[in-house]
């Protein structure tokens, strides 16, 4: 499972940097449920994703990432994250991510709390 977790995110990133639906929907399954918050209505299906993904995008190159598994087994994944911003905020994130056997995310929900830096 860890090394689904992992190529699940580099797909993730990818499709972050890139913005491209194909990169994108090669993330979920066609039922997926994609969650920006907990109790966020969800994006369903790959056509809600896609398009809730590039209403919300970054550009391309405008953060780095780091990331570990807290614990992944057959059924979830709970990723504990940092995004940066180039010029901008730092973000700590959970994601809890549901995988299909087939490595595409069922379901995805993220935390992402903004970091205080003085």
């Amino acid at each position: 499972m860890a090394q689904d977790v992992s190529a699940w995110i580099d797909g993730y990133r990818r499709a972050w940097e890139s913005n491209d639906p194909g990169d994108i929907r090669a993330l979920f399954t066609p039922d997926a449920e994609y969650r920006t918050e907990p109790y966020a209505e969800p994006w369903t299906g790959p056509d809600e994703i896609v398009a809730g993904w590039l209403d919300a995008r970054d550009d391309p190159g405008d953060t780095t990432f780091s990331w570990q598994p807290v614990i992944a087994d057959d059924e979830l994944a709970v990723v504990q994250a940092t995004t940066v911003y180039s010029g901008g905020p730092v973000y700590s994130n959970l994601w809890l991510i549901k995988l299909a056997p087939d490595g595409r995310a069922t379901s995805f929900t993220e935390w992402w709390m903004e970091q205080k830096t003085d």
